[in-house]
C-alpha cells in the first residue's frame, strides 16, 4: 500500500499503537497497524493477514464484525483486540494532522514498543496453562450439600422432632428452606447478571450494592467462615473425645483433648486446602460418599425388625400409632417452644453460598451457581423431611434402655406410654423424667436405628469435616477478593495469589490462625449465635441486592435467570433480619453494629471504585424523579437559591473563583464550573481527556460542583451555549460568575469587546452577574504551567511578554490531577468586615450573597456593613429607612451607613487618570458626518467618540468618585461587595464600560465582588 506523504506535518500516533480488525469480502481478517517515522514525515500502514471464518461484506472497510473480544476485559492468548474508534472510521488521516482520539485504550500491560515480530506472535498464540475448573455438580451442588449437612442433622434433628412433633418440624424445615431457597433464587439472579469472578458472596453483594455494604459484609462473612472452621472442627473433636472416653482412653483431660484433636484436625484440613482446589474437591467427594453411605445405613435400619435391645431403647420400626403420637408437639425444657427449636435448626439450613464462594474456580459460574445451589437446597430439604418423618415413625419419645422393662402380670394396667402396646413398660422413667433413651433424650438415636452404628459416626465425621473444609476454603477466597479491592487498610498483604489457580496462601494461613484461636477456647456456645447472625445478615443483603437491582429498573439489570421475584426477595430480606433477632437479639445487634461501623468507614474513605452498583442506579432514579417533580411547582421568592454558572475554564486555573462560589453554594444550591474549548480538534477528545481530572480536582478540594465543557469557535459563542444549555429543568443556573479581565488594556480590543458582550448576553438571558477581582489576579497558570485552557488564556489573561512560549493543554493521563493551590477564601476570616455598597436596587442579590457567606463557619465572625447613598440633610431618615427594610428581610445586618458625599465631584487627578485610561480607544469625530461615525462604531464597537464620552460623563465621574469612597472606607475589609454598573447597549461602548469596571475596582487590597441581579426580587418579607 502506498504511503501518503504529509510533508512537514508529523504527528505522533503512539496512543494508537496496537491492532484492530478489518473485514473484507475475501474471507480473511486483516490486522492493521499504524506506524510513524520520526524523521521522515510519513505514515506507514501495514496489513498482516491470517485466515478467519468468512465475513460477508460488499466493500473493504475498517468496520469490524461483532466479536467477543471487543466486550471482554481480559486478554485471550496474550493479546487483546479492539474495535476501530469512531475517529478512525470517519476521519481522513492524510488531511488531519492531529492525533486521533481513541475510545478504546490498550490493555493493561500491553506492549507499547515496536511491533512484535513473528516469534513473539507465535509465543503469544501458545495457550497458557488452564487452571482447574469445576462443574456445577462437583463445584457447587456437592459443596453446598456438604456445607448444609452438619452435626445438627445427626445429633439434633431427632430431638427437634420429639419436641415440635413431625408436623411442626416439617413447618420449621420448610420455612428455613423457603428462606434459603429464596436467597438461592436471588443469588442465581445476581450471578447470571454478568460474568462472575472470584470472591463469591462478597463479589456478588459489592458489585450489586456497591463497596460500602459489599465491603462490610465481605469482611464479616470471611471472618464468620474462619470462625465456622473452628466450630465444625470442635464438633468433630468432641465426637472423637466421646468415643475415646467410651473406650477408656484419654490424653490429658476433656478440654485439652478437644484442643489437641482440633488443632491436629484443622492442620490436616489446611494441608488439603493448600494442596490445591483439585485435592480439596476430591476430599469433598470422599466426605459426600461417606455421608451417602451413612444415610443408606440409616434408612435400611428403619426397615430391619427391631431386636430386643433396640426395643428397650424405644425403636420398633415403622408403626402408625408411633407416627400419630409423635406428629403432635410435646415441649420440654427452657427451649421448649417453636422459635427455640427454629433457632436451633436454622443454622443447619445455611451453607448455600459454599459454591458461590469459589466462583472463580468454576467452569461456568453463571450456569453452575443457580443450578447447583437450587439442587442442593432441594435435596437437603428432602433429606431433612425424610429423616424427621422416619425417625418419628420408628422411635418412641421416652425409653429406659433396660432389657427387663417388659409388661408382665398385674403391672400392665398401670403402664404409661405407647410402649405398653408393644410389651414394654417405661412408666418409671417416664413419670420421673429420667429416661435416657428415646428421641427426646438420646442424641445418638440415628446411630441406634442404623443398620450399622459406626457408619453414622462416620457420617458425623464426614459432615463436620466437610463443613470445616468448605469454610476453610471459602474464607480465604472471599478475603482475597476483598484485599485486592483495597477498601480497608493493612489487608492488602493477604491478597497475593500463587500458582495457576491463584491460591491465596497468605489468606489460608490467616484463616488457620483465626480458627486455632477459637479452637483453643474449646467452647463456642457463645460465638455460634454471632456466626449464624453474620450468615443471616449476608442472606438479608443478598436478597435486598436482588430487590434493589430490580426496583431501580436499570438497563444493565438483565439476569438470564428469570425465576425470581423482587417482592419475594424483599420479604425474605425482612424475614432474615427478624430471624436474627429471634435467634439472639444481642448477637443481632453486634452483627448490625459491625456492619454499620465498616459501612461508615468506607463512606468516609470514599474508595475510587466504580462497579455500576444498583445504588448508583437508585441515586439516578431519585435524582431524575426529584428533578421532574420540581417542574410541577412554580418558582417562589422564598425558595430562591443562587445557582451559579462559574466561568472558571479549567477549575484548577482559577481556584479563588471556585472557592468563593463554593462557599456560599455548598449544600445550598447549584454550582457549575464552565469551560469553553476553542482550539482543539474534537470536543469529544477534550471532554474525554480532561473532564475527569478536573472533577477529581473539585472532589479533592471538597467543592460540590458540576463541571461542563463545550467546544466553540470563540469564548463568547461557547458562553452563549452554556447560558442556554446548562442545567436541567428547574436545576438551571440563574447567576453568571466570572473573573475580572485584568489584561484588557494589553489584549486585543476584539477580545475585550467579547468579554463585555458576555455580560450583555447574560442580561439578555435574565441572568444575574457577579464579577470577582483580586489584587493579584485569578489565573494561577503562571505557577502551574499546565492544565491551561487555550481559549481562556487567549481571551482573558494573555501574557504581556510575547516571547514567552505558549502553555499547552495537558491531559490527566499524562500529569494526573492538577495541584491544589491555596486561596484567601480557604482561610478562616477573623473579625473583619464585609462591606456592601448597595447603591442600586437589583432585587436584593447584592444583600443575599453576603448573608449566605456569613452563614458559613469561615465568615461567621465577619461583620456586615451596608453603605447606601443619601442626602446629608436626611441621613438619619435614610438610614432608618434602609435599616427597617433589612430588618424585614431578617438578614441580621445591624450596621447601615449613609454616604452623603458619594455624589460629589471626583478628584481632578483621578479624572485625568481615567481619561488617560480611555484615551487609546478614543476616536476623533471632527469633520465626520453622523452616518460615517455610526458606520465606524459599528465596525469597531469598542471605540469611544466624543459624543459617547459627553453623554456618559456623569456615570464615568460616579465610578471615579465611588472608587475614592471605597479606598477611604474599605481598605481593611475582608470582602467588598459593590453593585455592578450597567452599560446600555449601543450607547456605552465596550471600552468605556470596561474602563468603568477598571476604575471602580482598582487600587483595592481586599477582593472586590461586583454584583448585579436580574432586577427580579430574590428577597421577601412576606410569608407567602
Amino acid at each position: 500500500m502506498e504511503e501518503p506523504e504529509l510533508g512537514g506535518n508529523v504527528f505522533n500516533l503512539c496512543p494508537m499503537r496496537g491492532r484492530y480488525s478489518t473485514s473484507s469480502a475475501c474471507g480473511e481478517e486483516r490486522e492493521a497497524r499504524f506506524s510513524v517515522t520520526d524523521g521522515g514525515g510519513s505514515v506507514g500502514y501495514g496489513v498482516a493477514s491470517h485466515r478467519e471464518p468468512c465475513v460477508t461484506s460488499g466493500y473493504d472497510t475498517l468496520d469490524a464484525p461483532p466479536r467477543y473480544e471487543f466486550y471482554s476485559n481480559t486478554e485471550a492468548a496474550g493479546r487483546r483486540r479492539f474495535r476501530p474508534s469512531l475517529f478512525q472510521l470517519y476521519a481522513h488521516q492524510e488531511d488531519d494532522g492531529s492525533p486521533p482520539p481513541l475510545y478504546e485504550g490498550p490493555a493493561a500491560g500491553e506492549d507499547q514498543g515496536p511491533t512484535a515480530g513473528p516469534e513473539d506472535e507465535e509465543k503469544a498464540d501458545q495457550p497458557q496453562a488452564e487452571p482447574t475448573r469445576f462443574g456445577w455438580v462437583q463445584g457447587v451442588m456437592i459443596r453446598c450439600m456438604l456445607n448444609i449437612w452438619g452435626v445438627i442433622l445427626y445429633l439434633r434433628l431427632p430431638w427437634i422432632t420429639a419436641q415440635a412433633g413431625i408436623g411442626l418440624t416439617w413447618v420449621i424445615i420448610l420455612i428455613s428452606s423457603c428462606i434459603t431457597g429464596c436467597t438461592g433464587l436471588s443469588v442465581s439472579a445476581i450471578a447470571t447478571n454478568g460474568k462472575v469472578k472470584g470472591g463469591g458472596t462478597y463479589f456478588l453483594i459489592s458489585r450489586s450494592l456497591g463497596p460500602e455494604l459489599g465491603g462490610s459484609i465481605g469482611l464479616i462473612f470471611a471472618f464468620a467462615n474462619a470462625v465456622a472452621v473452628a466450630m465444625h472442627t470442635v464438633g468433630f473433636a468432641e465426637t472423637v473425645q466421646e468415643l475415646m472416653q467410651d473406650h477408656g482412653a484419654s490424653m490429658v483431660d476433656r478440654t485439652n483433648d478437644i484442643r489437641i484433636i482440633g488443632v491436629i484436625t484443622v492442620t490436616c484440613l489446611l494441608a488439603i486446602s493448600m494442596a490445591g482446589m483439585e485435592w480439596e474437591s476430591k476430599a469433598q467427594v470422599l466426605f459426600f460418599l461417606v455421608i451417602m453411605v451413612s444415610f443408606a445405613s440409616y434408612f435400611v435400619g428403619t426397615v430391619i425388625p427391631a431386636t430386643p435391645e433396640k426395643q428397650a431403647k424405644g425403636f420398633f420400626s415403622y408403626r402408625a400409632d408411633i407416627f400419630a403420637e409423635n406428629f403432635v408437639p410435646r415441649w420440654q425444657g427452657p427451649q421448649g417452644n417453636f422459635f427455640g427449636m427454629f433457632s436451633i435448626f436454622f443454622p443447619s439450613a445455611t451453607g448455600i453460598l459454599a459454591g458461590a464462594n469459589i466462583s472463580g474456580d468454576l467452569k461456568d459460574p453463571n450456569m453452575a451457581i443457580p443450578r447447583g445451589t437450587l439442587f442442593a437446597i432441594f435435596w437437603t430439604t428432602v433429606s431433612y423431611l425424610l429423616i424427621s418423618a422416619t425417625i418419628g415413625s420408628c422411635v418412641l419419645r421416652d425409653a429406659s434402655g433396660f432389657i427387663n422393662d417388659t409388661v408382665s402380670g398385674p403391672d400392665a394396667g398401670d403402664c404409661l406410654g405407647l410402649g405398653c402396646q408393644y410389651g414394654w413398660n417405661f412408666s418409671e422413667c417416664i413419670s420421673n423424667s429420667t429416661c435416657p433413651f428415646g428421641i427426646s433424650n438420646y442424641y445418638q438415636s440415628m446411630s441406634m436405628v442404623s443398620a450399622f452404628g459406626p457408619l453414622i459416626t462416620a457420617g458425623i465425621f464426614g459432615a463436620t469435616l466437610s463443613s470445616a473444609l468448605a469454610c476453610l476454603v471459602s474464607a480465604p477466597k472471599v478475603f482475597q477478593c476483598l484485599c485486592k479491592d483495597n477498601l480497608y487498610p493493612l489487608i492488602g498483604f493477604f491478597g497475593k495469589d500463587y500458582g495457576k489457580n491463584n491460591e491465596p496462601y497468605r489468606a489460608y494461613l490467616l484463616a488457620y490462625v483465626i480458627a486455632i484461636c477459637f479452637i483453643l477456647i474449646a467452647e463456642l456456645n457463645t460465638i455460634a449465635p454471632i456466626i449464624s447472625n453474620f450468615f443471616l445478615c449476608s442472606y438479608a443483603l443478598i436478597n435486598f441486592s436482588c430487590f434493589h437491582a430490580s426496583i431501580t429498573n436499570s438497563p444493565g439489570w438483565r439476569p438470564s435467570f428469570r425465576f425470581f421475584s423482587k417482592w419475594a426477595s424483599l420479604l425474605c430480606a425482612l424475614v432474615a433480619v427478624i430471624i436474627m433477632f429471634l435467634l439472639n437479639w444481642w448477637a443481632a445487634l453486634i452483627a448490625i453494629g459491625i456492619v454499620v461501623f465498616l459501612l461508615g468507614y468506607v463512606l468516609y474513605k470514599k474508595p475510587s471504585v466504580n462497579w455500576g452498583s444498583s445504588v448508583q442506579a437508585g441515586a439516578y432514579n431519585m435524582a431524575l424523579s426529584h428533578c421532574v417533580s420540581l417542574n410541577q411547582v412554580d418558582d417562589h421568592i422564598k425558595n430562591y437559591r443562587p445557582q451559579c454558572l462559574v466561568l472558571t475554564g479549567p477549575p484548577a486555573l482559577r481556584p479563588a473563583l471556585v472557592d468563593l462560589v463554593g462557599t456560599f453554594t455548598k449544600s445550598l444550591s447549584l454550582m457549575m464550573c464552565g469551560n469553553v474549548v476553542s482550539e482543539c480538534s474534537s470536543p469529544d477528545a477534550v471532554n474525554s481527556a480532561c473532564d475527569n481530572s478536573y472533577i477529581a480536582w473539585l472532589n479533592q478540594r471538597r467543592i460540590k460542583s458540576f463541571y461542563h465543557s463545550v467546544a466553540a469557535e470563540d469564548l463568547r459563542s461557547g458562553v452563549q451555549m452554556l447560558l442556554q444549555g446548562a442545567g436541567l429543568g428547574r436545576m438551571r443556573p440563574n447567576i453568571l460568575v466570572m473573573g475580572f479581565k485584568k489584561n484588557w488594556k494589553t489584549d486585543r480590543a476584539s477580545c475585550m469587546d467579547s468579554y463585555i458582550g458576555i455580560l450583555h448576553d447574560a442580561f439578555d438571558h435574565q441572568y444575574g452577574v457577579c464579577v470577582l477581582r483580586m489584587k493579584d489576579g485569578l489565573d494561577t497558570s503562571r505557577q502551574m504551567q499546565a492544565h491551561t485552557n487555550l481559549a481562556y488564556e487567549a481571551l482573558s489573561e494573555q501574557t504581556e511578554t510575547p516571547s514567552q512560549p505558549p502553555i499547552s493543554v495537558s491531559c490527566p493521563e499524562a500529569s494526573g490531577v492538577p495541584p491544589q493551590t491555596p486561596t484567601v477564601f480557604q482561610t478562616k476570616q477573623e473579625k473583619k468586615t464585609i462591606d456592601v455598597y448597595w447603591l442600586s436596587d437589583d432585587g436584593g442579590l447584592t444583600l443575599l450573597i453576603p448573608y449566605l457567606l456569613t452563614r458559613k463557619k469561615r465568615w461567621a465572625k465577619c461583620k456586615v456593613r451596608v453603605f447606601v447613598g443619601g442626602d446629608i440633610q436626611h441621613m438619619e431618615e435614610r438610614r432608618n429607612e434602609v435599616m427597617g427594610l433589612i430588618n424585614k428581610f431578617r438578614l441580621g445586618f445591624h450596621d447601615v451607613q449613609v454616604l452623603p458625599d458619594i455624589d460629589e465631584s471626583p478628584q481632578p487627578e483621578n479624572v485625568k487618570r481615567f481619561e488617560d485610561l480611555i484615551a487609546p480607544y478614543r476616536v476623533n469625530t471632527i469633520n465626520k458626518s453622523e452616518d460615517l461615525e455610526t458606520a465606524g462604531l459599528k465596525d469597531y464597537p469598542w471605540e469611544v467618540s466624543n459624543t459617547e464620552m459627553e453623554r456618559n460623563k456623569a456615570k464615568s465621574h460616579r465610578q471615579i468618585r465611588l472608587n475614592e469612597v471605597l479606598c477611604d472606607y474599605s481598605r481593611e475589609a475582608a470582602l467588598i461587595v459593590v453593585t455592578l454598573p450597567v452599560g446600555r447597549r449601543g450607547v456605552c461602548p465596550s471600552a468605556l464600560y470596561m474602563a468603568w469596571l477598571e476604575t471602580l475596582s482598582r487600587n483595592l487590597r481586599p477582593p472586590v465582588l461586583l454584583i448585579r441581579g436580574n432586577q427580579q426580587n430574590v428577597l421577601t418579607f412576606y410569608c407567602q
